[in-house]
């Protein structure tokens, strides 16, 4: 796959062995209907890429090299004999049969993998504490959290809400077995998950937006969500107040729906009677931000090493 020219990258992390193909038609005693099938281990590189923006960081999490996964892509490229990615960019690019496929792609990952986990899931009994912050526990993790109790119902899950830094050092204490946190300076590095947008949250029947200087609601102090929404708004000179500070998703809400104040979200945490505003309300881009998952010091529990493998597949793949 020419178009994506990038230095080698270790290999990192695990894939599936049991990843082959899954075929159009489950009844192999008859003549399929058609002849094409997914691989699922093109699919996963696949959906890898679009969510690490490069191929070396794809074949990182997934543990491969990268010619293993342009081979993949080529491959997925032939069997539906489309394009995917634009060959003219220099980073891969999705083509509009690439963004069709992403959807799909998604969708049979994340049931494959519920199945598989079902499926093969050994007895595991026993006690785990993820660390989470508000703002991922209250819409990344319930259904994640759901799945998960439905495969291994003899796992107690206990959540412990917190900002990332302060669960790093409970992490370092054992009072965490997993964190799922933000990436930011200051934080060692864990197990990159995916890339979160984030983005600029009014209210959608309020104008605090419109107000000088702009009303903030946002978390506290050492948190890279409220850094780099003051320093894009000092870059353009725009000024601003705080109206609000919260640790809670809930707090946040609150400043915003009661059009008190404005916030910066990820994408991922937007709920009917938010709207994102941008440049065309006179606000700067804000960047994507890293999700990371540690695992606390030592071999860790059977639980532990269940609950967080299952968080990791099912947030890479969804």
């Amino acid at each position: 796959m020419a178009p994506f020219k990038e230095s080698p990258g270790p290999a990192q992390l695990g894939h599936f062995p049991h990843e082959r193909t899954l075929l159009a038609s489950s009844d192999r005693d008859r003549p399929l209907m058609t002849t094409g099938f997914f691989d699922i281990r093109g699919l996963r590189a696949f959906v890898a890429i679009v969510d690490s923006g490069s191929v070396t960081k794809a074949a990182r999490l997934l543990g491969r090299t990268q010619p293993a996964i342009t081979l993949q892509i080529q491959r997925l490229e032939e069997t539906t004999n489309r394009q995917l990615f634009d060959r003219k960019q220099r980073r891969p690019q999705l083509t509009r049969d690439g963004e069709v496929l992403l959807g799909y792609a998604r969708a049979i990952l994340s049931m494959h993998d519920e199945v598989w986990n079902r499926l093969q899931a050994k007895k595991v009994e026993g006690r785990v504490v993820l660390g989470t912050p508000d703002l991922y526990a209250a819409y990344l993790l319930p259904s994640i959290l759901s799945s998960f109790r439905a495969v291994y119902p003899q796992v107690e899950v206990n959540l412990r809400c917190a900002p990332s830094r302060s669960l790093m050092d409970e992490l370092d204490s054992n009072e965490v077995d997993i964190a799922l946190v933000t990436g930011m300076p200051g934080i060692r590095a864990g197990e990159f998950i995916r890339k979160e947008q984030l983005v600029w949250v009014s209210a959608d029947d309020h104008t605090a937006h419109k107000e000088t200087p702009v009303p903030l609601a946002l978390l506290p102090p050492g948190n890279i969500y409220r850094d780099v929404a003051i320093a894009a708004l000092d870059r353009m000179g725009r000024s601003w107040r705080l109206s609000c500070v919260s640790e809670s998703m809930g707090g946040l809400q609150a400043a915003v729906f009661s059009g008190s104040a404005i916030s910066v979200v990820a994408r991922s945490a937007l709920v009917p009677g938010m709207r994102v505003i941008g440049r065309g309300e006179s606000f700067p881009d804000l960047p994507q931000v890293d999700l990371v998952l540690h695992r606390a010091p030592g071999p860790g529990s059977a639980p532990s090493k269940a609950l967080a493998d299952f968080v990791t597949r099912i947030l890479r793949s969804g």
